[in-house]
């Protein structure tokens, strides 16, 4: 990560607490793997995470690294399924269920379009 890049904390917040929905923040944080529920806490309150924590929020949330870093305009390397994927996550009119299966079909969608896409 470029040191002089910044995160945007509150794109952070709003999509795990829209992934989380009503599920605790216990239960939440096992399933991320590796960290407390007073993390989660924190992390959605608008703080920092770690970086490992970072990876795993960002593994769990199914976005790149890179999607909550903010660059200045021009440096955008996000794919468009990866920016139509955080967007269905960071929607709160979806209830969690509808936006995991939003996200496989569209998933599937870019694949057979493309095979090289993951």
């Amino acid at each position: 990560m470029n040191p002089h890049s910044k995160l945007d904390h509150e794109k952070l917040s709003t999509m795990v607490k829209s992934k989380r929905g009503k599920q605790g923040l216990r239960q939440t944080s096992k399933e991320i793997g590796n960290i407390s529920a007073s993390t989660l806490s924190r992390i959605e309150q608008g703080n920092l995470p770690d970086m490992e924590t970072y990876l795993r929020l960002c593994d769990w949330l199914e976005v790149s690294t890179d999607y909550f870093i903010l660059k200045k305009k021009g440096m955008e390397t996000q794919s468009n399924s990866q920016k139509v994927v955080a967007h269905l996550r960071a929607d709160k009119t979806l209830d969690p269920e509808t936006a995991d299966a939003l996200v496989r079909m569209i998933t599937l969608a870019y694949q057979q379009a493309n095979p090289q896409i993951k």
